[in-house]
């Protein structure tokens, strides 16, 4: 990670912070205690990354930081000073949707919509970790990600499918 820089002492400290989000670097000031989730919300306007529950247990933050599945509700944006990180919008290319996302689409792994952002970056975690996991694998990968609606055997279906159009497009 960088090193941030401190630029004023006192309660109104902030601190710059440089990271890569989707490809892009940014520099920004921030509050120390400003979460990861807020300022990829407020400050960059990506607001896929979902508010959930603040405490770690839901998963509609997460995001990818420097390839690892992280809950952005539980890093500090000044933690994350020279990380890359990769976010839902970062999966789309040329107005594409990825794999994933079009695997969550067919199967209707989705209700209100909510959870999904976060169910579709630790599925791309996931599977980038183990591009062939067992049912009991990505139940066990996925259980950090909470879903009010769908009783959760669409979004297995999904991971599936994902797993079967990311073969697909590697045998091309």
């Amino acid at each position: 990670m960088g090193m941030a820089t401190t630029l004023k002492v006192g309660p109104e400290e902030r601190v710059r912070i440089r990271v890569k989000v989707n490809g892009v670097w940014y520099e920004r000031d921030v509050e120390p205690r400003k979460l990861l989730v807020h300022f990829l919300r407020e400050d960059l306007g990506l607001t896929s990354v979902h508010v959930g529950c603040d405490t770690g247990h839901c998963g509609a933050c997460t995001v990818i930081m420097n390839g690892i599945s992280v809950k952005s509700c539980q890093v500090l944006a000044v933690q994350a000073d020279g990380a890359e990180i990769l976010t839902l919008e970062g999966l789309t290319k040329d107005g594409k949707l990825h794999p994933i996302q079009e695997a969550f689409w067919e199967k209707h792994a989705l209700q209100c919509g909510y959870c999904t952002p976060g169910f579709v970056m630790e599925t791309y975690w996931l599977l980038s970790e183990n591009p062939n996991p067992t049912e009991e694998d990505i139940r066990r990968g996925l259980s950090g990600n909470l879903c009010r609606c769908t009783g959760y055997q669409n979004i297995i279906e999904a991971v599936k499918l994902a797993i079967q159009k990311l073969k697909e497009l590697k045998a091309v």
